[in-house]
């Protein structure tokens, strides 16, 4: 055993395999995988193998993306069959609307290069005769994905990562990381068999490790525990079973056909797979529970939990339906295992919270898929401070401090109830909600908020009739314009045309003060700092020059600045801040941060009318002039007092027409609420939400931290030059430039079908040539048609390029107009009084 080492990785699986094998391939000399039993013991061991591309997330498809290809190029470097059978992957559509899934979701595909193919009921049935198609609306087929023996696969990348000289180690276990400043010391205990469970012996050593990875699976918790941190992270069971021999399958194949490839009816949730001439069919089902919420049992190994038929009735009744040769056909084998899930289905990918040089690869629900490619993306992250995609949605830490073991535990089985239930696009998941409510919550839900959930927070999306039934929201999904578009086109209309208030609560908002506060702030970030009382968007930027947090700061004394970033991110933003300012501290002198995210409520007042509105509750001698551009200039800040409210209003608004924030003390919202309903309802305003919003703020051209910014693009790539001051020094700024420009974010005007808007997932073509993708996407008041933003290349993104948008499997025309195609020169929102 080694006793140290550059890098180690815990548990033997095919996610810290897959990684300890990139961390090798990529470079690090000294690596070393742990395993407190055999490799593949856990969840790796009973997995169906399967390889579903399938994904509505961007750097999820590119991870699935770059899986499928490794397996396919192992056995020539290792000598080990990985057990891949690229039979494809056959997913079977029961409604159009399962259809217009699959085609938004084939826009996020034809963006990564994955190939697919489109199949009619007639099409299918000619290919594969055993299934029945007579309630088919049509398929998505894949054919270069299928599945592997994820024993095989793990076997070959741990042989792969010993050619490259990683140490592999069993039986230990690890009871204990301290971190010294430097290096991790992990404290290990070997483990024997007694009785059937594996413990502990008195054999104990130490490994101090330059960089921890833990990839430990069902044993999140542990992990958790260890490192004092939250994983939310918590398996949910998985069964699937195994029938007898099916004749008219084994007689299809008699007759020189090929192997099915891997079937799934998402209406039925269930996927099925060929096996030695049955079936395998594993159904994804309701009411699947979580197990081992605090830790797994030592007298739980590679066990597995009793079959529960009667919970997967419906699935096998429709997997009878769908091939009708299995009716009578046995059942052979049975599994029932835990499989990791996480809150929104997708891994815990990234740096630890608040730990230095440890790494997460957590909550794996398809570890199978997404092994190669994780391990290639995380060594990259590793290895050289950032991966080539945008790795912010998989980052451990897009999930707050605030959780609970009961809320991950109700989110998780939510996941994976969730795996076939249609994935709109403005979908909002129901389990664990409300939870985290801004005081007026109650006020807004009886004005008719249709809420969703950000970072735990309730945001209104929309306002829908006040006496709608709790599940409109349900109701009024669509891949298309769902039933809550008139209501958002409503309330953009009111903010261009008089004023709308918008709940910005859920913003992440911290204080940074002390005698280095200044110094540190001008070096962390790409613009200067502002004067006392104004503010500024700036940049804060990562390793690689791209862009890692989006700021507005304002600067409430010469020592003090009060930021504001996005309302999903607050734990994300306050880690790398946090970190960089410890790292910095001796450099530029004490600080202190200050997370007051829960502190203060804000509300954005936006429109033609809001100076109006205020004036009408501002303690002034001289209201209307103390709103004034002389006394209240754009982005300036001042303390003022709306009736018994003292607040903060900073002279902003994203949606691009005169307006303020209004950052006020959290306890005295309701106060506030009511009186800005008082005075604004009479002059036409309205209450908005997020899709609305997000509608004006492309409009404008507003980039938005997870669409248009983000770690794969550098805020000049971006468009963001004004907004990066080159003449002085800061971080990331040399990365940066050495980047050049590889991309350009453009805004354009899409002229697409009459009952449908862009998401932001889309390819955008110039002939037949794919020349970039979209971000965002929705509809303009402004304009009376669709608007969007995206990357294209650099030559593309000139205005009045004529490029082509898919939508629905059509191509529609889209124009690049000029940045802020609405009022481009402001003056509605520096209109002064």
């Amino acid at each position: 055993m080694k006793s140290h080492v550059k890098a180690l990785v815990v548990g033997g699986g095919a996610v810290g395999t897959s990684i300890a094998y990139h961390l090798a391939k990529a470079g690090w000399q000294d690596v070393m995988l742990l395993e407190r039993d055999e490799l593949t013991s856990g969840s790796t061991w009973h997995a169906a193998g399967l390889l579903p591309y399938f994904n509505m997330s961007y750097a999820t498809t590119w991870i699935h993306d770059h899986s499928i290809k490794l397996y396919k190029t192992l056995e020539e470097e290792t000598g080990l069959n990985a057990g891949f059978s690229v039979v494809g992957n056959l997913r079977m559509a029961g409604s159009k609307e399962r259809m217009d899934e699959y085609m938004l979701y084939a826009a996020t595909a034809e963006t990564v290069g994955v190939p697919f193919e489109w199949l009619t009921p007639g099409q299918v049935k000619d290919r594969y005769p055993l299934v029945n198609t007579d309630d088919l609306h049509g398929a998505i087929f894949h054919p270069t994905d299928g599945y592997i023996n994820p024993a095989d696969v793990t076997m070959a990348m741990a042989k792969g990562a010993r050619q490259r000289g990683v140490t592999i180690e069993r039986k230990w276990q690890v009871d204990g990381y301290e971190w010294t400043g430097s290096a991790w010391k992990v404290t290990l205990s070997k483990m024997a068999e007694k009785g059937g469970n594996l413990l502990p012996t008195e054999e104990r050593t130490v490994v101090e490790a330059e960089h921890v990875v833990t990839a430990t699976g069902n044993h999140a918790q542990r992990t958790a525990r260890m490192l004092g941190i939250k994983i939310p992270a918590i398996p949910v069971e998985h069964q699937y079973i195994v029938t007898e021999p099916d004749p008219a399958l084994q007689k299809w194949r008699a007759e020189g056909n090929g192997e099915h490839p891997v079937l799934r009816d998402a209406d039925a949730k269930w996927y099925v797979r060929e096996e030695r001439g049955g079936w395998i069919l594993g159904p994804y089902e309701r009411n699947a529970p979580a197990r081992f919420r605090y830790g797994v049992p030592d007298s739980f190994r590679a066990d597995l939990f009793p079959l529960d038929l009667e919970r997967i009735e419906e699935e096998y009744m429709s997997f009878i339906h769908r091939i009708p040769s299995s009716e009578e056909v046995g059942l052979k084998d049975d599994f029932n295992g835990p499989i990791c899930y996480t809150p929104d289905g997708n891994p815990l990918l990234g740096a630890a919270p608040g730990l230095r040089n440890m790494w997460l690869a957590e909550g794996f629900s398809f570890g199978i898929t997404a092994a190669g490619g994780a391990g290639h993306y995380l060594a990259q992250l590793m290895v050289e401070g950032e991966a080539e995609i945008d790795m912010a949605s998989l980052d451990p830490k897009r999930f707050g401090s605030w959780i609970t073991t009961d809320w991950a535990v109700a989110k998780d089985e939510e996941a994976y109830e969730h795996v076939y239930i249609l994935h709109h696009p403005d979908e909002e998941r129901p389990a664990a909600r409300p939870l985290r409510t801004a005081p007026c919550y109650d006020r807004l839900k009886a004005r008719g908020a249709q809420f969703g959930a950000v970072n735990g927070f309730e945001r209104p999306n929309y306002f829908g009739p006040v006496d709608a039934d709790a599940r409109f929201d349900e109701h009024a999904r669509s891949f298309r314009r769902g039933g809550w578009f008139d209501y958002a086109k409503a309330e953009a209309e009111a903010v261009r045309g008089a004023a709308g208030l918008i709940d910005a609560s859920a913003f992440a908002k911290h204080v940074l003060k002390g005698p280095g506060a200044a110094a540190f702030l001008d070096w962390f970030t790409t613009n200067r700092l502002p004067k006392v009382g104004r503010i500024n968007l700036t940049y804060a930027l990562t390793d690689a020059g791209t862009v890692r947090t989006e700021y507005t700061i304002v600067r409430q004394a010469e020592d003090q600045f009060y930021l504001v970033s996005a309302g999903g991110w607050a734990d994300y933003d306050r880690d790398f801040l946090q970190k960089a300012m410890e790292d910095k501290a001796a450099e530029f002198g004490p600080m202190v941060l200050q997370d007051v995210t829960t502190q203060y409520g804000a509300f954005a007042l936006a429109g033609p009318r809001s100076r109006d509105i205020l004036a009408t509750l501002l303690r002034d001698a001289d209201p209307e002039g103390a709103l004034g551009n002389k006394r209240f200039p754009w982005l300036s800040a001042r303390e003022i007092e709306l009736g018994m409210v003292p607040l903060m209003a900073i002279r902003v608004a994203y949606t691009g027409e005169l307006g303020w924030e209004l950052h006020h003390p959290i306890e005295m919202q309701n106060h506030l609420f009511d009186w800005l309903m008082e005075a604004g309802e009479p002059l036409g305003m309205k209450l908005v939400g997020m899709r609305a919003q997000n509608w004006l703020r492309q409009e404008k051209s507003y980039r938005a931290f997870g669409t248009e910014l983000g770690r794969d693009a550098t805020p000049l790539e971006a468009g963001l030059d004004r907004f990066v001051d080159q003449g002085k020094a800061f971080h990331g700024k040399e990365a940066m430039e050495a980047t050049g420009i590889r991309s350009k974010c453009v805004t354009l005007l899409v002229d697409g079908p009459d009952d449908a808007d862009p998401w932001g997932r889309e390819v955008l073509f110039s002939g037949d040539e794919r020349v970039g993708r979209m971000t965002s996407g929705g509809y303009s008041v402004a304009f009376g048609k669709s608007i969007g933003m995206g990357y294209v290349r650099p030559d593309m993104a000139e205005i009045g390029t004529k490029l082509k948008v898919r939508m629905f499997r059509e191509l529609y025309d889209a124009e690049v107009v000029e940045d802020s195609p609405y009022d481009p020169r402001n003056e509605s929102i520096r209109a002064d009084g």
